[in-house]
């Protein structure tokens, strides 16, 4: 087992089975050493997790759900890795978009919930450039969105 895979152990992290993508993309594209991982919606253990923030979803479920996006990333970033989280070298930027109202201001609050995910799984390779924007409308209706950026060897 992985530095990593034992990491997620000791948090109680169990990576579910990489999302198939819902239209026509792919689910990530390796270029060089960086591996691009095409947005993750808010899917956790109990479904999809719709909703706007701020609305239907408090600004602590909206952390939550930015939580599982960074556990779908993960799973996709295993993937790429063929299996391996030994070789992520740095989680290199996060991108956040939050299904919310355009008078909602918590977007960095909520996206915080992958970035801490990534700190936490990572350690000082978990931090990362990122940005966190609210979204009028997400698809599925999910309550939040990220996709990311990440350095392998």
């Amino acid at each position: 087992m992985s530095r990593i895979d034992d990491r997620l152990k000791e948090l109680d992290i169990t990576l579910p089975d990489p999302v198939a993508p819902v239209a026509n993309y792919v689910p990530f594209v390796k270029s060089g050493n960086l591996v691009f991982i095409s947005g993750q919606v808010s899917i956790g253990a109990d479904g999809l997790i719709t909703g706007k923030v701020g609305q239907d979803l408090s600004v602590e479920a909206g952390v939550e759900a930015a939580k599982a996006c960074g556990i779908n990333l993960i799973a996709q970033l295993k993937a790429a890795c063929d299996g391996d989280l030994d070789r992520v070298v740095r989680v290199v930027k996060l991108g956040g978009f939050v299904n919310c109202n355009p008078d909602f201001t918590d977007q960095p609050k909520v996206v915080n919930g992958t970035s801490d995910l990534m700190v936490e799984v990572f350690g000082d390779a978990g931090r990362h450039a990122r940005a966190a924007v609210g979204a009028p409308a997400l698809p599925l209706n999910a309550a939040v969105e990220v996709d990311g950026v990440f350095e392998i060897k």
